[in-house]
């Protein structure tokens, strides 16, 4: 491959020699260092500040001497100053918390080593970004190539805490186990379903040969083949499970080896424990994700009825707090006798916080729960603990038609209440339109929402982790409008807490989720039929997010990501819809509570049509000049909420990420380091699966409802050509150009996003920069953090390490029809 240098190649001569005593040769553990405090300002927002990042982006920083100092944008400096192991070969500190540590290891010749790090936000390897493990789960193992000579490892650090070592892989792939995605087995049900574990790939070549077998007492002797693995790298990998009937509950040790189709393949093994569980036991359910094709779970408490006994049975979803497993979540119930309760994963136990992927994954799940298990669809429930509260107020209120009831128990209001969001004061235009993106996040603005849900709130009054005030003022705000909301404050009860509940033979699990008079209040609670539902209020900030409720949809807006809303009622007798709207560019009608639709009358804001809907059971309007006008169903090349933008939408319909060969070297180490560290990334953060493939095996053609991440510019990557000619958005090495609006220079970065050719969902986003500057200034962007969002279109300069948002030169949305003259954009 033309993007690695020859003496990286030569670790290939060295890693498939390895004897098994070589393998086992001691670790190198990161002792002696040096450590930088904080030097930026960070958060959950678009844009942050770094001084030292601003130095490695211009490709001026070195490595240091304790003493040394990074002068900040204020006219202070910070220096670096020695940093030594404890004595249990980690360090700590204030320095770490959002500051550097940095190391340098002195190889004697080329080779290859495993990286387990933890407490680290990222690391740059020889230059190169690598994911971190901030939440230190210690799963993460990287493979790297140390050169001769000097190596650098500088870690943006977290939370304080830092530990690093190097070893050596005993293969030229290997499994890693300690983040593997296993369904639980059912005693006496038959076994076909899926496992994940990740495969590391030590070379400087593509794995592309590789298989795996798993075999065990429980299951069948199956083969999966390896998707291809790139150079330096891992991915986790899907494998299959099947078996017949177990026969005896308890764990099973299954083994998986790693092998191929050629004498240079790959050979490690490792064994496991699959849990063999009763039915009535709660358990994990896997399930290949339709968001990126990734092995993900859900956890299941089975209802103590069965369907049928007593009509259909109810659904329960419940959310899990911060660092808890979905399957800890699902085993705080006692199963009910009148439904089945599933708990997704979010994920991860962070994840996203119930937002972004976190809340796809919810719902997600909810739909798979309810073609499994076929349940009263007027009987669906939402509840959660802590983050997952968090999560019950969020989804709850973005889906109001979904749940008859809520039940937050714990929960904080939003990212800006509880989790560092944050809103500028006098914003200026660029700063309002940065921060649009982020309106689904407030839960207040949309909070009329919840007028079509029963909400129970739950709370322990001495809670010192969630401070019970939130729970007060959702009371409070609800009380304006809401009658149908009960709360309970448990005396003296802090974060989670437990009492004695018991109901005549029906038991109960942990108090603060599994509440009986929360369950109570969900028994007297159903979602209307649609036939039934006369007039539907309903608020959204993206119709991308949520643009359905009842019979009513907001398609387009007017203002994109500014809060629409529809107040409107129906009149079957009639034949007639009428009400209002804000900020609604496209509206769809479906006519589920007419009878027999003839012609009909739309009364809307102050006007007055006559709509024929020709045999269809939906109708659609749109707004031209300000007047309302029946239209037929849109076509695909307009934006909908199903391809809309804006950047983060890309990151959905089993994205694969494109980076470009067609620069120079240096452009293409950055490419390709650039798009396995968001592959990284996505793993840790939302434990995905991504198919990372150059420019020159990527097939145009093929996959076309596959969204495409593509890294480089118009000059380096090869993709951009045929997926981007439309595009009035240009990215060379020369500068940016936005609809006939040049921008030169080798520093700006730049995120767009664009409709695929020939697809009518998938989306093709650019992650690309104008030179090496701009290229780099790209590489800590946090799209991947929850609740941070960008637009359809934004340019940065380099100095926006330094200067905040007045380093952002352009940002937009697009309009309707997907150009900059009907978008909205902002220049400075």
């Amino acid at each position: 491959m033309n993007f690695f240098s020859n003496i990286v190649l030569s670790a290939l001569l060295i890693l498939t020699g390895l004897s098994p005593a070589v393998a086992q040769e001691t670790a190198i553990v990161l002792r002696d260092g040096l450590a930088l405090p904080s030097v930026g300002r960070y958060g959950r927002g678009p844009v942050h500040t770094d001084a030292l990042e601003a130095q490695i982006v211009a490709g001026a920083w070195r490595y240091p001497k304790a003493g040394d100092a990074v002068a900040l944008p204020d006219g202070g400096s910070v220096q670096w100053a020695r940093l030594q192991a404890n004595k249990d070969g980690g360090f700590s500190g204030p320095a770490l918390r959002g500051g550097y540590a940095a190391f340098q290891v002195d190889a004697a010749k080329p080779e290859v080593r495993l990286l387990e790090a933890s407490g680290h936000n990222m690391v740059y390897v020889n230059g190169e970004p690598r994911v971190g493990d901030v939440y230190s789960a210690g799963w993460t193992i990287l493979p790297v190539a140390l050169k001769a000579g000097p190596n650098v490892f500088l870690f943006h650090c977290g939370r304080g805490s830092l530990s690093a070592k190097l070893t050596m892989p005993a293969s030229s792939a290997v499994f890693n186990t300690r983040d593997m995605t296993l369904p639980d087995l059912v005693l006496g049900e038959r076994t076909d379903t899926v496992g994940a574990v990740i495969v590391i790939n030590a070379t400087p070549n593509t794995l592309s040969d590789g298989v795996i077998h798993c075999s065990g007492k429980a299951v069948l002797d199956t083969t999966t083949v390896v998707p291809p693995i790139p150079p330096f790298s891992m991915r986790k990998v899907a494998f299959h499970l099947r078996g017949e009937r177990p026969e005896v509950a308890g764990d099973s040790e299954t083994t998986l080896t790693l092998g191929g189709r050629s004498a240079t393949s790959p050979n490690d093994t490792a064994k496991f424990m699959l849990r063999v569980r009763k039915p009535e036991e709660p358990r994990k359910i896997t399930f290949i994700s339709a968001i990126d094709g990734s092995v993900q779970y859900y956890a299941l408490t089975h209802a103590k009825a069965q369907a049928g006994k007593f009509g259909p049975l109810a659904l329960f979803l419940s959310l899990h707090g911060a660092s808890v497993e979905a399957i800890g979540q699902a085993s705080s119930y006692v199963g009910k006798t009148w439904g089945n309760l599933v708990a997704p994963t979010n994920r991860r136990p962070y994840g996203f916080d119930w937002e972004d992927w976190g809340r796809l994954d919810a719902m997600e799940v909810l739909d798979l729960a309810k073609a499994r298990f076929k349940p009263d669809p007027q009987r669906v429930y939402l509840t959660g603990h802590s983050m997952g509260g968090h999560g019950t107020w969020h989804i709850g209120v973005t889906y109001p038609d979904k749940f008859a009831a809520i039940g937050p128990s714990a929960g904080w209001i939003s990212l800006f209440s509880y989790a560092g969001a944050t809103r500028t004061q006098n914003p200026s235009a660029m700063q309002s339109l940065l921060l649009r993106p982020m309106q689904p996040s407030d839960t207040l603005s949309l909070i009329r929402n919840y007028g079509q849900e029963g909400v129970y709130i739950l709370h322990g009054d001495a809670d010192d982790n969630v401070p019970v005030t939130e729970a007060r003022e959702m009371k409070r705000q609800l009380a304006a409008f809401h009658s149908d909301v009960a709360t309970w404050e448990q005396p003296g009860a802090g974060h989670w807490w437990s009492a004695d509940q018991k109901a005549g033979d029906e038991q109960f699990g942990a108090a603060c989720v599994d509440w009986k008079p929360m369950f109570d209040f969900f028994a007297a609670h159903k979602i209307p039929l649609e036939s039934e539902v006369r007039a539907v209020d309903f608020v959204t900030a993206d119709p991308g997010v949520s643009a359905w409720c009842h019979w009513a949809g907001i398609l387009a807006q007017e203002h994109p990501l500014r809060v629409s809303a529809i107040h409107l009622k129906c009149d079957p007798a009639g034949a007639e819809f009428s009400g209002t709207t804000e900020n609604v560019l496209r509206l769809s009608l479906r006519l589920s509570p007419l009878p027999n639709p003839g012609k009909l009358t739309v009364a809307l804001d102050s006007q007055t049509l006559e709509v024929v809907p020709g045999g269809s059971r939906q109708i659609w309007l749109i707004k031209r000049d300000g007047k309302w006008a029946s239209e037929r169903k849109p076509g695909s090349s307009e934006k909908s909420p199903e391809r809309g933008g804006p950047f983060k939408q890309a990151f959905r319909n089993r994205m694969m990420f494109v980076f470009g060969t067609q620069g120079t070297k240096e452009e293409n180490e950055w490419a390709y380091a650039r798009a396995r560290y968001d592959a990284e990334s996505f793993w840790y953060r939302g434990n995905g699966a991504m198919d990372v493939v150059a420019d020159t095996t990527f097939q145009p053609g093929r996959d076309r409802d596959r969204s495409v991440i593509l890294y480089g510019n118009a000059d380096t990557n090869r993709a951009w050509s045929s997926l981007l000619t439309a595009s009035p958005v240009t990215v060379t090495r020369k500068g940016v150009t936005i609809g006939g609006k040049e921008m030169p220079g080798g520093d700006l970065a730049c995120l767009f996003v664009r409709p695929r050719p020939g697809s009518d969902r998938a989306l093709v986003a650019a992650v690309s920069g104008t030179g090496l500057i701009g290229m780099r200034l790209t590489e800590r962007v946090p799209y991947f953090t929850s609740g941070v969002e960008y637009p359809d279109c934004v340019v940065f300069r380099s100095d926006m390490l330094t200067k905040g948002s007045t380093g952002v030169v352009a940002a937009g949305f697009f309009g309707l029809d997907w150009s900059i003259a009907k978008g909205e954009f902002v220049w400075q």
